[in-house]
């Protein structure tokens, strides 16, 4: 038990950065962290930690440490709630990573109802449009849309996103409504700045069978989705957004789709989590209302 204690104190101090952080987050003290830490590194024969006087951060040593244990602590945590009998019941805390439009729009709902149904299961909800570690930032479940890159997490498919090119009735009166794409270059583009890698994303469209991309050049770029929502029904130009951003508003007519027959192919949404040969009841419960409902 000693040698778990020591390797959940590790773990959440490499989560947090600082032994200080970590132990507000645990409800320890930070001396009482940075000793078992002390005592691990002194069993193993090794440094685990680079430390200042305000953070630490993980050595060649720690971070292979960090990732096996992760796997580790996930399984005991199970293995304690099935031995108490309470496995049928989920508890603790649900951290869950997803993009804001689609989590706000698509997941709250589902989420409100799941607390409701399961009242010992607490929510933590982070809602942002970048790509976060989910094992160093202990999130148990994340939606991603588009490609996945990390073979380490287990993905299941929720369903896929359908993009449409979009203006106000008023500016296309004003400017016309394109009906080829080389007509594009004509018109104000409103492109989406992707905060995983600040760079402007392309519009994409499918042409007797063959995809098409387009990096039409832009005097507005916006990080946020519904800001780029707010942009178009202003009448700065055309944009490229998921259908499910647009839906209310195309259906009152504030805004009008464009070349509607070259949507290109809709983008998958997945949602991963990390392996491990037990996975959280917690967890279970939000992927059976996921697969059950299909994004």
């Amino acid at each position: 038990m000693n040698s778990l204690q020591q390797i959940a104190a590790f773990s959440e101090t490499a989560k947090h950065g600082s032994f200080a952080a970590a132990a507000r987050e645990s409800g320890s003290a930070p001396s009482t962290l940075a000793k078992a830490v002390a005592r691990l590194e002194e069993r193993l024969g090794v440094k685990l930690f680079h430390r200042t006087t305000r953070q630490v951060s993980l050595t060649a040593d720690g971070e292979r440490l960090f990732h096996r244990c992760q796997r580790l602590l996930v399984e005991v945590d199970e293995l304690q709630a099935e031995a108490s009998g309470v496995r049928a019941s989920p508890t603790g805390t649900l951290r869950i990573d997803m993009p804001i439009v689609l989590g706000r729009r698509m997941v709250m709902p589902l989420l409100a109802r799941l607390a409701r149904e399961h009242p010992e299961l607490s929510l933590d909800v982070r809602l942002q449009d970048g790509y976060v570690d989910l094992v160093k930032e202990g999130i148990d479940v994340a939606i991603r849309v588009g490609e996945l890159s990390d073979s380490t997490l287990v993905s299941r498919r929720l369903g896929a996103q359908s993009m449409v090119l979009v203006a106000s009735p008023g500016y296309l009166a004003e400017r016309g409504t394109p009906r080829r794409l080389e007509q594009l270059e004509a018109h104000d583009a409103l492109v989406f700045r992707m905060p995983s890698t600040g760079k402007d994303r392309p519009w994409r469209f499918r042409r007797k069978g063959a995809d098409a991309e387009v990096r039409p050049a832009s005097r507005v770029r916006v990080n946020d989705g519904e800001g780029l929502v707010q942009a178009a029904l202003l009448g700065q130009g055309l944009a490229q957004l998921p259908e499910y951003f647009v839906r209310e508003e195309l259906a009152r007519g504030d805004l009008v789709e464009v070349l509607p027959g070259l949507r290109p192919a809709p983008i998958p949404i997945h949602v991963v989590y990390p392996g491990a040969r037990l996975v959280p009841q917690r967890v279970r419960v939000l992927l059976d209302a996921l697969l059950a409902t299909r994004l």
